[in-house]
């Protein structure tokens, strides 16, 4: 979490009474995502009061992906639910979850349903979103599944065995397999606070998901660049004949722009997502840990 001061006191109220109910011996793990406010500082408090809580403080704000993989790596039950602390997927269903790891589930996702909460146009391109990426990826995405799932030991040694720097877990779930079960639920507003995603996040969050995913991207400049070079050898053809054959005078300095602009802006689109394989190689190849853990309190 970052800067959720005012949502620690309800998230634990809500949600430590469902978790005792479904085991006695229990962690509850919270990493602190570099917070600027008194997260910590209350969290630190929240001790006193839950001595199962474990708090994984990161030196910086390194986001949401390397957040959550930091505590995935910290849980050493034999099973681990994720959380937002906003309260929006209900902890409600948290004993369902565990009843059906009983039964033999590894993967226990929930797929949000309703979500009247985030806006019409939020909906609308988290939808084209989840289109796209699943016509042009080998993974199929579970469009709105998002990270309230529940893991199973296997499920979660196998995630943490993935050794990819730029994350989008979302798909990595999806890619591990192992036997899941799918739960419904709506999802509600946030019971206190504002989202701190903003379309600038969401978009270069897009973004990771479909380079992580699929190569089309970078595959689909080779049918354009031979259909572009198809049609200039048949628009050249044309010219050659009305002018040569036909004597028609062919004025050029408009047309010719036209299509010079055309195609520099096709070549340095392509050069662009070119690009953004190539910084993904490059972040890869400097290795850097994911995250960095100041202090674990326990």
């Amino acid at each position: 979490m970052i800067n959720e001061e005012d949502m620690i006191q309800l998230f634990f109220a809500t949600v430590t009474p469902l978790i005792s109910e479904c085991s006695q011996s229990f962690e509850i793990i919270v990493v602190n995502d570099g917070s600027t406010d008194q997260t910590l500082a209350r969290l630190i408090l929240m001790r006193e009061q839950i001595p199962q809580l474990r708090i994984v403080d990161l030196s910086r704000n390194f986001g949401k992906e390397a957040a959550l993989t930091a505590g995935l790596a910290h849980a050493r039950g034999e099973a681990v639910i994720m959380i937002d602390a906003d309260l929006q997927d209900p902890p409600e269903l948290i004993p369902e979850m565990v009843a059906h790891w009983r039964e033999g589930f590894d993967v226990v996702t929930h797929v949000r349903t309703d979500r009247y909460a985030d806006g019409f146009f939020k909906r609308a391109t988290a939808n084209a979103f989840y289109r796209l990426i699943n016509k042009i990826s080998d993974t199929e995405i579970t469009p709105n599944a998002g990270d309230y799932r529940l893991l199973a030991r296997p499920a979660l040694d196998a995630f943490l065995s993935l050794e990819e720097r730029i994350r989008f877990n979302k798909g990595l779930f999806e890619w591990l397999g192992f036997r899941e079960m799918r739960l419904a639920h709506a999802r509600s507003d946030r019971a206190i606070g504002t989202t701190k995603w903003n379309y600038r996040k969401l978009f270069r969050f897009a973004v990771d998901g479909i380079t992580s995913f699929s190569s089309f991207p970078l595959k689909v400049w080779s049918w354009l660049g031979f259909s572009l070079a198809t049609g200039a050898f048949i628009y050249g053809a044309v010219i050659v004949i009305k002018t040569v054959i036909l004597g028609v005078d062919q004025p050029g300095y408009a047309s010719l722009m036209t299509v010079m602009l055309f195609f520099n802006g096709i070549t340095l689109v392509g050069i662009g997502m070119l690009g953004e394989y190539v910084s993904r190689i490059f972040v890869e190849t400097k290795r850097r840990p994911l995250y960095l853990v100041r202090k674990v309190y326990e």
